[in-house]
């Protein structure tokens, strides 16, 4: 439908013609170019699947725009959102006021996570590969991780080296613990296929993601639709206001990003310091992480990244 009625604005995104776009070229187009794209992706997912998809919703302004997206199309497609314990309490309260949402829950509480795998920080690849490098049996995986592949890549970045000797565990398992293996339990159960609000300036991983698979992952090992890949922060946010779709309250509190509220991933980074700001918010929440789960311990090790360094970066990110 899409296709035909916007003809090119559409067709530079089919599958056949993905990876030989610039993908800078398709950050660069207006909200109008991008909500058309989405909404053609949106349809190809639905129409593949026969109508057997559904929306992983978090509650978070960019699933907020993509349930948007996709119920404007198919109203009746179900959104499911995974209860970790982690979501800030004004999220939680904003996904009990959304209709037709499947709440599902991990099997592990995140404090046992983190004593049986460990801390999720810097980012999931510094973090797996620390994780990698402690576990390692033998002294070939270990050099992998130490110095890298013959490309130089899969290793601890020289900056985070210190942190093999850290005195707590460190790894990449949280995220598929606590949501990627419910997900795929209900997916399994239910044999929805999922649209994901995930757009690839977020990290290079997903940046390689997009690059190899595009929007719809037909061929990846979990199928998987993100509509907003070639969207930026700043679309999300025009979109909301011009459409008048409501969203959380606590972005309205300070809060650039939300996810999960004791997530450390990128902390290094963080232009506001979201813990200082949960000390005034959620000041129950805080005690916790600093006394039951010993996040203290942690920010000795994993400090702030100075704030000119910081500013830099966000600049450059949403260009």
């Amino acid at each position: 439908m899409f296709q035909q009625q916007y003809g090119d604005i559409t067709m530079d995104m089919d599958n056949g013609h993905e990876q030989y776009m610039n993908l800078q070229l398709r950050q660069s187009y207006g909200l109008y170019q991008k909500t058309v794209i989405a909404k053609s992706k949106i349809e190809q997912w639905h129409r593949h699947y026969k109508g057997k998809v559904y929306i992983s919703f978090s509650g978070g302004k960019d699933s907020t725009v993509l349930l948007h997206l996709v119920r404007s199309l198919y109203p009746d497609v179900p959104a499911v959102f995974c209860d970790t314990g982690l979501e800030y309490p004004e999220i939680r309260e904003f996904v009990k006021t959304i209709d037709n949402v499947t709440w599902i829950k991990p099997s592990m509480s995140f404090n046992k996570v983190i004593q049986k795998y460990g801390w999720p920080i810097v980012s999931k690849e510094q973090s797996q590969c620390i994780d990698q490098y402690r576990r390692a049996k033998s002294e070939k995986t270990k050099n992998t991780r130490w110095n890298g592949n013959p490309y130089g890549q899969g290793k601890i970045s020289e900056k985070w080296k210190y942190l093999v000797d850290a005195p707590f565990g460190i790894s990449d398992r949280c995220c598929h613990v606590l949501k990627k293996h419910p997900f795929k339990i209900y997916e399994k159960e239910t044999g929805n296929h999922p649209y994901i609000g995930i757009m690839a300036c977020e990290s290079s991983k997903r940046i390689q993601e997009f690059n190899r698979f595009g929007c719809n992952a037909f061929k990846a090992k979990r199928p998987t639709s993100k509509p907003l890949s070639i969207w930026l922060e700043k679309d999300i946010w025009e979109y909301l206001k011009e459409n008048n779709v409501p969203y959380s309250k606590i972005y309205d509190m300070g809060y650039p990003r939300t996810g999960c509220m004791f997530c450390l991933y990128g902390y290094h980074l963080d232009p506001i310091n979201k813990l200082d700001l949960m000390k005034k918010t959620h000041p129950r929440q805080y005690e916790y992480c600093m006394t039951k789960l010993n996040m203290k311990t942690v920010l000795e090790w994993y400090p702030l990244a100075p704030k000119d360094d910081v500013y830099e970066l966000y600049e450059n990110m949403w260009v």
